[in-house]
């Protein structure tokens, strides 16, 4: 069936009020940190559970084992290259409770060491697995091993910040998950366009945690019941396709995008009111050391 087209330069996309909108969501595309060459580390566990069925038995047990121990390794890799993507776009982040790519790097290594096993003595077996270990650490790095803070700040409102913003992530991508199940291309844009809009308060957070006792009903409260606005107006109209829910939904959402707009620009302004007072304080203690900068 034929979709209206949807591009940056159709009719019902250069009106000035849909300028936000698809700035904010240009701002929150991301390319998948995980990439093609993560998912290249499954093609050697296919392969070695495929070469394994003409092993015998004791080979088949083994090959199978190693592919395993392969492809849960690949798995564990591309999830931590996402989550060590998601910890670099953080001013303030809590370093991953679990490193995915130094385990992935542990297991890739075993099951090359297990697979070598059948065709090189244990020696060589071990030594496949180290060279393969040091491998997949040169190319993917490791884990983020230290909390990301802000100078000035204390640990306390550090670790306030990072508690909020997974828990605000959490029901974003809870709501993405929720939509993406009707196959609506429309609905979906007006969500991702939310989402990048609340995205711009967390950042706004993150650079400078002082704000988060103004924001926090935002990103915590608001969002709890974005998500279970999201869930039940799906459930409803995976059922029966009612106009007057999907209305009464995109309302909810102007609303919501309206708040958080008016809500992120008072934070931003609060932040240069709180820059300005410094300035003036600063100045004025330099014109009593007889300075007077231009």
């Amino acid at each position: 069936m034929a979709e209206r087209f949807g591009g940056a330069h159709s009719p019902a996309n250069s009106r000035p009020e849909a300028d936000p909108l698809r700035q904010a969501v240009a701002e929150d595309r991301r390319v998948d940190a995980a990439g093609a060459r993560s998912n290249l580390l499954f093609v050697p566990a296919v392969i070695e559970a495929v070469l394994s069925l003409w092993s015998g038995a004791a080979g088949l047990a083994l090959g199978l084992v190693a592919a395993a121990a392969m492809g849960l390794g690949a798995w564990l890799t591309r999830e931590g290259l996402r989550a060590h993507a998601a910890y670099d776009a953080r001013a303030v982040a809590r370093r991953p409770a679990f490193p995915r790519k130094i385990a992935g790097a542990v297991l890739i290594g075993g099951g090359i060491g297990l697979a070598a096993l059948a065709t090189t003595p244990a020696w060589g077996a071990v030594l496949y697995g180290l060279v393969a270990l040091a491998l997949h650490l040169g190319a993917f790095g490791l884990d983020p091993l230290h909390d990301k803070r802000l100078d000035g700040i204390d640990t306390f409102e550090q670790d306030r910040v990072a508690r909020v913003v997974d828990e605000a992530e959490e029901y974003l991508a809870a709501m993405r998950s929720q939509i993406a199940r009707l196959s609506d291309r429309a609905l979906e844009g007006r969500v991702a366009g939310f989402q990048a809009i609340a995205r711009r308060m967390i950042r706004s957070v993150q650079e400078d945690p002082r704000e988060l006792p103004e924001a926090k009903k935002y990103l915590i409260i608001y969002l709890m019941g974005a998500r279970d606005a999201t869930a039940r107006f799906v459930d409803l109209y995976a059922r029966r396709r009612d106009e007057d829910a999907r209305r009464d939904y995109e309302a909810l959402l102007d609303d919501l995008e309206a708040n958080f707009t008016e809500r992120s620009a008072r934070l931003l302004e609060g932040g240069r009111e709180a820059m300005d007072i410094e300035i003036k304080v600063l100045r004025d203690r330099l014109a009593r050391e007889g300075v007077r900068p231009e």
